[in-house]
């Protein structure tokens, strides 16, 4: 057995998606929990995750065998000085956050690199909670570990080893390679949607392009949605690697529109091929930084109960429809049902299911 007594200081989405798959793997380990509500611990000991079904004093966490931070990286950093005085040098600390650098610094500042990991999974959902947290999020996700000199080897292997063990991937990285590589695929993603939608917005006269907003829009701002709260203290936390990498694709920017203002047809064809190719080969991955939408767009004829011939067919297979709307505008070539799913098997069977009886479906 890797670790005999795990601790956890915050219980949401991630937290106690970790604290369940570690239970279901191993059933003989003991796990405590630190969270802001009773609530949270009660709910997390009726279900048979935690032991505790009340708070603990903070410095019993100090003597686990591996204690796992799941709070914003100020709340982790305060916790850690709190438990400084009581922390064994034998304790294992990692941490959740989607920003390394931050975390790693203030563990050097108090003395603790050689007991710290840190760690982040690559994956998540639009909920959040212990109520919603499932083992299942880590299944086949990309777990990225960072270290530092000061750590024996032997401790990172071991805890690697671990995550695999959960039918997580882990993937060691410096603080400075993960920082970059989640500004690129998640942080300036963020900022890209939020600022197009304000421009958007700032020039939406006599609300017409709200009005004609329509699939393709909402699908590449969709993530400008997220918690504004979260995304502010991301920028702040990952400022240097956000503000190079908008650098980097204000060059981009700039080589499109120099292609346009001069009509370069050529240019633009091998941008967007490149662009095309590069996207074609990502593999989609049951789980990732930003929540998976299972959704689809079904062409209607206009006539009378077309919607309810389709919400009924689905309902006969029992195929539960998450969400439902009609997409306003021509983008389809005839009227257009917007469907999602709760997940991969309901999209497959309610495609193939549509597609089988004559209707044209488009996934997106």
């Amino acid at each position: 057995m890797y670790y005999e007594k795990i601790g956890f200081i915050g219980l949401g989405l991630i937290g106690g998606a970790i604290a369940k798959a570690i239970c279901e793997v191993y059933p003989d380990i003991k796990i405590y929990a630190h969270a802001s509500h009773i609530e949270t611990i009660r709910e997390a000991h009726d279900s048979g995750v935690i032991e505790n079904a009340d708070f603990l004093p903070l410095s019993e966490f100090g003597k686990m065998d591996l204690l796992f931070l799941c709070c914003p990286v100020e709340a982790n950093t305060a916790y850690l000085k709190e438990l400084l005085p009581d922390l064994s040098p034998d304790c294992l600390i990692t941490d959740v956050g989607s920003v390394k650098g931050a975390i790693q610094r203030e563990v050097e500042a108090l003395g603790l690199s050689s007991q710290f990991i840190g760690g982040h999974p690559m994956t998540g959902s639009e909920k959040t909670g212990f109520s919603h947290s499932s083992a299942a999020l880590l299944e086949n996700a990309y777990y990225i570990l960072t270290k530092n000199d000061a750590i024996d080897p032997h401790r990172v292997t071991e805890f690697s080893d671990f995550i695999a063990s959960l039918s997580a991937i882990p993937l060691t990285l410096t603080c400075e390679d993960h920082d970059f590589a989640t500004a690129a695929i998640s942080h300036l993603p963020h900022v890209m949607s939020a600022s197009l939608v304000n421009m958007v917005n700032t020039n939406n006269k006599n609300d017409i392009l709200r009005t004609i907003a329509a699939g393709g829009f909402r699908d590449v701002t969709r993530i400008a949605a997220s918690s504004p709260v979260m995304w502010r203290d991301i920028c702040l936390e990952n400022r240097d690697a956000i503000i190079e990498l908008l650098s980097l694709y204000e060059d981009e920017l700039s080589d499109f529109r120099m292609a346009i203002e001069s009509s370069d047809s050529e240019a633009l064809l091998e941008m967007f091929s490149h662009a095309k190719d590069f996207r074609d080969s990502i593999t989609i991955k049951s789980h990732g930084l930003l929540p998976r939408v299972f959704e689809f767009y079904c062409d209607l004829d206009d006539e009378v109960g077309g919607i309810a011939r389709v919400a009924t067919l689905l309902a006969e297979n029992d195929l539960s429809i998450k969400n439902v709307g009609i997409v306003h505008n021509r983008e389809f070539q005839e009227g257009a049902l917007h469907v999602e799913m709760y997940d991969s098997d309901s999209l497959s069977r309610a495609t193939e299911l549509l597609s089988g009886v004559g209707y044209t479906v488009h996934l997106r």
